[in-house]
Parts: C-alpha cells; sequence; structure tokens
C-alpha cells in the first residue's frame, strides 16, 4: 500500500529529524554510541549486542529507514512516533522515544517470540 504524500513528507521530515541515541543498560559493548556510562548491562533488559549493531551510523539508519517506512506506532509524543521499528538480518528492533523535545530514540531487539514482531516482518517486507 502506498502512503498517502502529505504522510510520507511527514515521516521524510521526522527520519532527517530524529536521532538514536542508545541506552547504556543495553549494551554490553558500547561501540561508537558515546554512552555515559560506556556500558551498564542490565539482567532485565535485552542486549542489542547479539544484533551485531555497533555503530551508532547503523543504529541511526535503521531508525530511519522504519520511520521512511511508516514502521512507527500510532500513539506519539510532541509529534514524535513513541516507538519505531526496524528489521535487520530478520531481527525485530524497536527504538523507543527518549525525548520528545530533541527527537531521539533508544532501542532494543524484540525477542522473536514477541506478538508483535512477526507483524512488524511482515509489514516491513511488504514495504
Amino acid at each position: 500500500m502506498e502512503q498517502d504524500p502529505n504522510e510520507k513528507d511527514r515521516l521524510e521530515s521526522l527520519a532527517r529529524a530524529a536521532r538514536y541515541v542508545g541506552n547504556p543498560g543495553h549494551k554490553r559493548n558500547p561501540g561508537d554510541f558515546g554512552l555515559t556510562p560506556p556500558s551498564h548491562p542490565r539482567p532485565n533488559k535485552s542486549l542489542c549486542d547479539p544484533t551485531g549493531i555497533f555503530s551508532r551510523s547503523e543504529a541511526q539508519d535503521l531508525l530511519k529507514k522504519g520511520i521512511q517506512k511508516g514502521c512507527i506506532s500510532v500513539q506519539e509524543a510532541g509529534g514524535w512516533p513513541r516507538i519505531v521499528w526496524a528489521v535487520a538480518d530478520g531481527i525485530v528492533l524497536e527504538a523507543r522515544l527518549d525525548n520528545e523535545a530533541q527527537g531521539t530514540y533508544h532501542g532494543y531487539p524484540l525477542d522473536r517470540n514477541d506478538a508483535i514482531a512477526s507483524a512488524v516482518i511482515e509489514f516491513w517486507n511488504s514495504q
């Protein structure tokens, strides 16, 4: 299904402005994310490390693609989608809005058995 031109423009604008900042609680290896503390894996958080995404630019690209495809939640805060999904090598990634004034996000992989994972993959592949 093709996006409405106005919605496509809105998503492009959001994609250009959104920034991926990461979260030390989801990282064992801090890569080049510049996190403070550098990494602080928490046992109850899913870790990004198994995805192999260790560069901010790769995470930024995935955030941008998710927004451009419209793979976003209906819920918004400050004009930003609260959640953006992307798929990398068959792994569903979920980015959550950290700061609505700055449009910053942090993300993590979803468990393959998560109820939304298959719907995200289907949507991602259809765009």
